[in-house]
């Protein structure tokens, strides 16, 4: 179907996988732009309607935004930006992860170095920064909530300094180029919007199980080259 070929809602509903009677709720909340009306009951749609609900609904049941929040990402998006700021404003628009528990604000209670961890983490992660040469921007959303992971750790004893993460900033930063690397070729901003969500929620957790399964591999080699002992099986 070429992008100037309309539809019948039905029809959108079908083909986005989206019913009807929410593709009319994105419709009033201004998410979903209009159709082009045929008469006072019966309005027409394109192929762009498609890429927008698919983009919406990545936004909201992908990236757990808000309506208010994809409203706000859409209306960015539909501005004219590049693909740098397109991504940007979509990846400080998506929740960010946090190491804090759910019982965090009790365990704050009890610990007692809790006022100085936070501020001891984010020194940590300034340096870090420095250290990788990475070039964040000031109101990054991931800055602070590194730094309170790290503070989250400390709290239960597991202190990581600058240096100790550097080791996993450079494995993070090969694992970026790899994500841009999918995301090479798009320039359409509502497609580059949809594909950068899919990256980074749908496929933030095959990035964990991949590692959960290489460290399930390591300590198989390091409890096999325990049991034959210093020296066997290096003959082989």
């Amino acid at each position: 179907m070429s992008v100037r070929e309309r539809m019948r809602i039905s029809e959108l509903s079908r083909r986005s996988g989206v019913p009807v009677a929410t593709i009319k709720y994105y419709r009033r909340e201004g998410l979903l732009p209009e159709g082009r009306a045929l008469n006072p009951t019966t309005v027409e749609y394109d192929e762009e309607h498609i890429e927008r609900l698919r983009l919406i609904r990545s936004l909201i049941q992908l990236g757990g935004l808000s309506v208010a929040r994809t409203r706000e990402v859409l209306e960015a998006v539909d501005r004219p930006l590049d693909a740098f700021e397109t991504l940007g404003v979509v990846h400080h628009a998506l929740p960010v992860p946090s190491a804090e528990t759910k019982d965090k604000k009790d365990e704050r209670l009890e610990g007692a170095n809790d006022e100085a961890a936070p501020f001891g983490a984010a020194a940590r992660v300034e340096a870090l920064i420095g250290n990788m040469g990475w070039r964040i921007s000031d109101v990054s959303p991931h800055r602070p909530a590194l730094a309170e992971s790290l503070a989250a750790l400390s709290r239960l004893g597991s202190e990581f300094t600058a240096d100790d993460l550097v080791p996993y900033a450079r494995l993070a930063t090969a694992t970026a180029d790899l994500d841009f690397a999918q995301l090479d070729g798009i320039e359409d901003r509502i497609a580059l919007a949809e594909r950068a969500v899919v990256l980074t929620v749908l496929f933030e957790p095959v990035v964990r199980l991949l590692r959960r399964l290489a460290q399930e591999d390591a300590n198989h080699r390091r409890h096999d080259r325990r049991a034959c002992g210093p020296g066997e099986g290096s003959a082989q």
